[in-house]
C-alpha cells in the first residue's frame, strides 16, 4: 500500500508533481468531454480561461468576445496551476492515512466538493464562474482528485520523494 503525505522533507515537490499532473489531466478530460458532448469547443474554453483570468486581471477579462488571448492564457494557466498545487497539498494531507481505494474515493468526494465551493460557494465573490456550472465541469473536477491521490500513491513518486 502507498500513502501520500506533504511533509516538511519532501517539501512541496509532491504536491506540485500531483497538482501540475491532475491540473493538465482534468482539463483534457473537460476538452474531451466538451469535444464529445458539445458543439461550443474551442470558444467554451476560451471562455473559461477568461474566467479563470478574471481572478487575477480583473473583470476587464471577461468574454466577450471568448477568443484566443495569450495574456488570458498565460494568466488563467498560472491561476490554475496554482490553485491545483495547494489543493493537491491539501488532498494529500487529507487522504495520507487512507488506504488506497478509499482514498481514490476519498479523492474523487473531494473533487467534488471543490466544484460546489468554486462554482457554487465562490461565485458570491466572483459571479462569473456561475456560467461554468455543469456536469463536464463537475466530471473534471472528480477526475482531479483521483489524480492527485493516483499520483501520490504511484511508486515512482516513493523513490524520488520522502513521503510517509
Amino acid at each position: 500500500m502507498f500513502k501520500c503525505s506533504i511533509s516538511r522533507h519532501s517539501g512541496w515537490s509532491t504536491a506540485v508533481l500531483a497538482g501540475v499532473i491532475a491540473g493538465t489531466s482534468a482539463t483534457l478530460a473537460q476538452v474531451l468531454l466538451w469535444l464529445v458532448f458539445t458543439d461550443a469547443f474551442p470558444a467554451i474554453l476560451f471562455r473559461d480561461a477568461r474566467l479563470t483570468a478574471a481572478l487575477v486581471l480583473g473583470s476587464s477579462a471577461l468574454p466577450p468576445p471568448a477568443t484566443f488571448d495569450t495574456g488570458i492564457m498565460l494568466a488563467a494557466t498560472l491561476v490554475h496551476f496554482a490553485l491545483s498545487v495547494v489543493y493537491a497539498a491539501l488532498l494529500a494531507r487529507l487522504t495520507s492515512g487512507l488506504e488506497n481505494v478509499p482514498a481514490l474515493l476519498a479523492g474523487a468526494a473531494f473533487g467534488i466538493v471543490l466544484y460546489f465551493i468554486n462554482l457554487y460557494g465562490f461565485t458570491a465573490v466572483f459571479p462569473w464562474f456561475a456560467q461554468a456550472r455543469g456536469w463536464i465541469t463537475l466530471i473534471a473536477h472528480a477526475v482531479f482528485g483521483v489524480t492527485v491521490t493516483l499520483v501520490c500513491r504511484y511508486p515512482a513518486a516513493k523513490s524520488t520523494q520522502e513521503v510517509s
